[in-house]
């Protein structure tokens, strides 16, 4: 009688550690959110931010690992890209929930338990489309992100563009995700699996299967789909209103977490494995990258909500992020990383000081609300000075240090035309950027409607402190994080 033998598949809990804990957060939190007393009191936000801190240290304590290798049968990778990317997207999920614990003193809702936990959600759904090593994994996972953060577009129900900012951006995402799907479908078609390291390899093994239309359709309806996520022309359109009807506080974790988790696929799924396809989508991608950051910067001159302005802002930044992607090379995919860092401290810190400007149902989202602050709250207009220097590329900040890597490894894979215009573009950007400026240093505060400032709570003071330091140190001392970034791209399953 023959003997079966079953082979259980690696399962190293230790590389979904960080998710592990950020779900068993979100649980807790959900279960805590029953009671008023403890919602009332705004326990559950340190309760959600102790846990996302705790995510943070088990990154950071397991660092960087020597070896690459994968666990659950290939479905997560553990390498140094993966641990660059969580630790990105922990720290981006603290510094919201810092943020939003601040901001639930103007809108009584932000304090309940559903909002904490759909927080916590798609942090688990970035993290895992950023270690994905399989296609089906990393759709469940960029839907696991999706539906929180439909779900939270729309969380003031009381306010009418809030739910038509959400509504919009479930519909569009829906055409996004399905586009997705049938890339997928067309990959599985065409290379007889789902697994990214198993793909790659058949196509280097078969350089025959280039020319097979089913691969070109599968990279077309995929490069759509992560296009959507990263608002990139002509999938952009939800943007604006999706960043104008969010919570203030959500809005800067849509602009950097769903950002930081779309570029990383885009590495992991697309750039890596059908790198030899480079000649079939870099026109494309070249053309995307031009018309996304010149669009971007081009209507965000035009306007006078400031959330509407850092949305169209977002826009252009993810064009410039995408010449890292046109010139695909491995310090160029660094030099994305090292943006997306970056761009998270100084957007994030951004969108916290617009959270801190409004009152009891009332945002002050009009740029012209910005006059004067820079004497009323001086510390306050100082650190916002700092993140928009950052956003305009203006040295010393990481912002500026992040253009200069991604355009001068451009420049050197011969995109002279196309990194002009990304010069051109950065040099527009600063006209809107220090409009905001000079309206808090230069305009007196209007004497009808003059800026306030609520209880302002511990934790926002130390996110503030933290991005405005981050985006200095990365500005001033980028040796380190440069570092990091590269070799986690070098790690590169």
């Amino acid at each position: 009688m023959e003997t079966l033998n079953f082979a259980l598949p690696v399962m190293d809990y230790m590389a979904v550690l960080p998710q592990m804990i950020l779900v068993a957060t979100a649980l807790i939190v959900l279960v805590a959110g029953v009671s008023k007393e403890w919602a009332k009191a705004g326990f559950i936000g340190y309760l959600a931010l102790l846990g996302s801190v705790l995510a943070l240290i088990s990154v950071v304590f397991t660092g960087p690992t020597a070896h690459s290798f994968s666990s659950f049968s290939g479905m997560v990778l553990t390498d140094g890209f993966s641990f660059f990317l969580t630790l990105v997207i922990c720290l981006i999920i603290v510094l919201t929930i810092m943020v939003s614990l601040s901001y639930q003193n103007f809108f009584e809702n932000i304090k309940s338990g559903e909002y904490y936990a759909l927080v916590l959600f798609a942090g688990v759904g970035m993290i895992f489309m950023a270690t994905a090593g399989n296609l089906i994994l990393l759709f469940v996972a960029l839907e696991t992100m999706s539906i929180s953060i439909y779900a939270l577009t729309g969380f003031h129900k009381d306010q009418l563009k809030s739910g038509e900012a959400a509504l919009k951006y479930f519909l569009l995402g829906a055409f996004g995700s399905a586009f997705l799907l049938y890339g997928f479908a067309f990959i599985y078609g065409a290379t007889g699996s789902l697994d990214i390291i198993k793909i790659a390899n058949f196509i280097k093994t078969h350089p025959q299967i280039l020319q097979f239309k089913f691969l070109v359709v599968g990279l077309v309806l995929m490069t759509a789909g992560f296009g959507f996520k990263i608002s990139m022309v002509p999938f952009h359109m939800w943007t604006p209103d999706a960043y104008e009807g969010a919570p203030t506080s959500i809005t800067g974790f849509m602009a950097t977490g769903v950002k930081a988790a779309a570029f990383a696929t885009l590495i992991r799924a697309i750039l890596v494995p059908l790198a030899p396809m480079q000649g079939s989508w870099i026109t494309i991608m070249w053309v995307a990258a031009f018309a996304t950051m010149t669009l971007g910067n081009i209507i965000a001159l035009a306007q006078d909500n400031i959330k509407r302005m850092l949305a169209y802002s977002s826009i252009a930044h993810a064009g410039y992020i995408l010449l890292g992607f046109v010139a695909g090379t491995n310090f160029a995919q660094a030099g994305m990383l090292f943006y997306l860092m970056a761009y998270a401290f100084m957007n994030i810190g951004a969108f916290a000081v617009v959270a801190l400007l409004c009152k009891k149902g009332e945002e002050y989202n009009s740029i012209s609300d910005y006059s004067g602050l820079g004497f009323k709250y001086p510390a306050l207009g100082l650190v916002m000075s700092v993140f928009l220097f950052s956003l305009a590329g203006i040295p010393p900040t990481g912002g500026f240090m992040g253009k200069f890597y991604i355009f001068t490894e451009a420049l050197r894979s011969g995109y002279v035309w196309l990194v002009i215009a990304a010069g051109v573009n950065s040099v527009v950007s600063i006209y809107y950027y220090l409009r905001v400026v000079v309206l808090m240093y230069c305009e007196p505060q209007p004497s009808e409607n003059p800026i306030m400032l609520s209880a302002i709570s511990p934790a926002v003071v130390v996110a503030l402190t933290a991005t405005t330091a981050a985006v200095l140190i990365m500005g001033i001392f980028p040796s380190y994080f440069w570092s990091l970034a590269s070799n986690s791209v070098f790690s590169l399953m």
